[in-house]
């Protein structure tokens, strides 16, 4: 019986600019930016494709802007 791989929340979900937009209700623009600028993480996986963990970009988000853990 073949049962399915056990994924930890320890392994990072890696997300495109896309989803991660929609997941913060903002622009693909902005999340441009903010990786400009170094405001989030983000793996760069060529010139053009860079792929963003969901999670350590809030937590940079909560830190820089500050904001509490009930949003």
């Amino acid at each position: 019986m073949n049962t399915p791989t056990d994924t930890s929340t320890d392994t990072p979900t890696l997300i495109k600019k896309k989803e991660l937009a929609k997941r913060l209700s903002v622009s693909p623009r902005t999340i441009d930016e903010w990786a400009r600028k170094r405001k989030i993480p983000y793996l760069q996986i060529s010139p053009r494709f860079y792929l963003y963990d969901f999670e350590a970009v809030l937590a940079a988000l909560r830190k820089l802007y500050q904001v509490d853990a009930a949003v």
